[in-house]
């Protein structure tokens, strides 16, 4: 008896009924009932949610939220005694952060290593923990375009434990990126990007958002494996840094260059072989320069192709200035008084992620005026104690207080104690954090900022300790 394949008897259904009768009746299986298509198809979805519930039911036990005196983050447990990869960003400029696990419990964790070169990782040490669960690393060699990608984090610190599916979107080899359309939140960042088989595949850093960084449009950012287990070998080896060496960067992106005070502007470009900002996925340029204390410097970034943006690192990293429109006309002019000697870098940016186009940016010292001297804005004397009110982030003290500042005009904020360690941060009107600072130097708890202001109108200014510990008096002024 002659068999004919499938899809000949299903031309036959389509033809007449009469062959199809025939030619179904004589296969040597029983014929597919109406509904059989049907359940093949659901029978397929079926497995693709089986490996979805499987991946998060083995993978986010070992994945936390990691909170902080300025915001919150994700990160992934890899060893059984409390190892935790995060972001750079997430921890930066901070040493004591508190997890969150899986299960609620909340434990304290010691920030101990960060990646080289501005590499935007960071290692966590939880303190007097074993046997926890942890997130296996995939292969380097075996992450491929198209394959599908799991994210599990705590989008907008709010959502713990949540898992979003799509798949590798692209591959930047160069800057050691992957990129994904599995939805990634402000939250997400320093959780996990996962395979079918609950591996480590990237870390989750940075999302593209052309209407600036508030929520996934479909393009997000994570670090390749290969550059995280280079990192985990360097922590291993205790090779990593324990303090940042320069403000957490996305990708490799081209080596800072050097721009000499006074000197003609230099011309650049952003685009694709620019770095990578991980708080909103914009492009950006390094530049260095050597600056010494009390110097009075202006930056100045001009485009015609998009809105420029700056900003101003200190030596340590830590962030000192930014400004917008300051040059007006969507240029940048940054102002602002050098805390100390050391070598500064700036960032030649853009207001939104996805502008690219040329540019010209030069750093200039001004003249001090003798006559002028530094008009104290504010001054208090204060305590953090039980009057005090709670930051609900790590149930640290603060004491809130306000100034008035126009727009252009640099001010120098301290905070001291004796009895201490002091943690400065200034907000907005719309308590979106401008600056923040911990440590003048390694040396010194006292904290300070200096920034040339954004617009005109009020600020807060928050006086802070760096953790729940911190109570005493403090000295603060604004000039």
């Amino acid at each position: 008896m002659k068999i004919f394949p499938i899809h000949h008897a299903l031309s036959g259904v389509l033809a007449t009924g009469t062959l199809a009768a025939v030619v179904f009746a004589d296969l040597p299986y029983p014929r597919f009932a109406p509904g059989a298509w049907q359940f093949s198809n659901a029978a397929l979805a079926e497995t693709e949610e089986d490996i979805n519930v499987r991946v998060y039911r083995d993978a986010s036990p070992a994945v936390v939220s990691i909170e902080t005196p300025t915001g919150t983050g994700s990160g992934s447990i890899v060893s059984e005694d409390g190892l935790i990869l995060t972001n750079a960003h997430v921890v930066s400029q901070i040493r004591e952060v508190v997890v969150v696990l899986a299960d609620g419990r909340r434990v304290t964790g010691d920030v101990i290593a960060f990646g080289e070169g501005g590499l935007d990782l960071a290692a966590i040490q939880l303190r007097d923990e074993d046997d926890l669960p942890i997130i296996p690393l995939a292969e380097a060699t075996a992450v491929q375009v198209g394959q599908r990608a799991f994210a599990i984090g705590n989008p907008f610190g709010q959502f713990q434990n949540t898992l979003t599916i799509g798949i590798i979107s692209r591959i930047d080899a160069n800057r050691g990126l992957l990129q994904t359309d599995a939805s990634i939140n402000p939250g997400n960042s320093g959780g996990p990007l996962l395979n079918r088989e609950g591996e480590m595949v990237g870390v989750n850093s940075a999302i593209f958002s052309p209407t600036g960084p508030t929520s996934n449009t479909g393009i997000g950012f994570a670090i390749a494996i290969d550059r995280v287990q280079s990192f985990l070998t360097a922590v291993d080896d205790g090779s990593a840094p324990s303090t940042p060496t320069q403000s957490p960067l996305l990708g490799g992106g081209n080596a800072a260059q050097n721009i000499a005070l006074g000197e003609t502007p230099i011309r650049g470009q952003l685009g694709s072989e620019s770095s990578i900002l991980p708080s909103d996925g914009s492009f950006f340029d390094a530049y260095t320069f050597e600056g010494q204390v009390g110097q009075r410097i202006v930056i100045e970034m001009d485009s015609s192709e998009f809105n420029t943006y700056l900003i101003l690192l200190e030596p340590d990293g830590g962030n000192l200035a930014q400004d917008d429109d300051g040059g007006g006309s969507g240029n940048a002019r940054l102002i602002t008084t050098l805390p100390r000697s050391g070598r500064y870098t700036v960032l030649a940016n853009s207001r939104l992620a996805g502008e690219t186009g040329q540019y010209r940016i030069s750093v200039s010292e001004l003249e001090q005026s003798p006559n002028t001297s530094a008009e104290i804005i504010l001054q208090e004397q204060g305590a953090l104690g039980s009057n005090s009110q709670v930051w609900p982030e790590d149930n640290s003290l603060f004491e809130q207080y306000e100034f008035y500042g126009t727009q252009g005009q640099t001010v120098t904020i301290t905070m001291e104690s004796s009895e201490f360690d002091t943690y400065l941060m200034l907000f907005d009107e719309g308590w979106q954090i401008l600056a923040q600072n911990n440590d003048i130097s390694p040396q010194n708890t006292d904290s300070t900022l200096v920034l040339t202001l954004p617009y005109t109108g009020t600020y807060r200014v928050i006086a802070n300790a760096l953790d729940n510990r911190g109570r005493g008096q403090f000295q603060l002024t604004v000039r």
